[in-house]
């Protein structure tokens, strides 16, 4: 199943996202490696400033898309005021269906 994690930002935590980048980035790659991250990007704000994030994984259960979310290293920092877990279906431009 694929489950969307919509996170968004806490209000002026800009530093936070900053500093905690390479970690992050280095958790997707390894996800990316274990087969689970479908895609993934930074959520913009009217500014064109990153303000959250959006990453969709492969996961077997709620429980462990939850698990995936609470171990970015963006979640341990507290970089998020909310985090939303979503199964999804991925209908048009699957490159699955491809």
């Amino acid at each position: 199943m694929i489950f969307l994690l919509i996170c968004k930002d806490k209000p002026g935590h800009i530093q936070t996202r900053v500093d905690t980048r390479p970690e992050h980035v280095s958790y997707l790659n390894r996800l990316n490696e274990a087969g689970k991250l479908k895609f993934a990007g930074p959520m913009l704000d009217t500014a064109g400033q990153a303000s959250g994030s959006l990453v969709a994984v492969e996961a077997a259960s709620r429980g462990e898309a939850e698990g995936i979310a609470t171990d970015d290293p963006y979640s341990k920092a507290g970089l998020f005021e909310s985090v939303v877990v979503q199964q999804w279906n991925w209908t048009f431009n699957n490159p699955e269906n491809a």
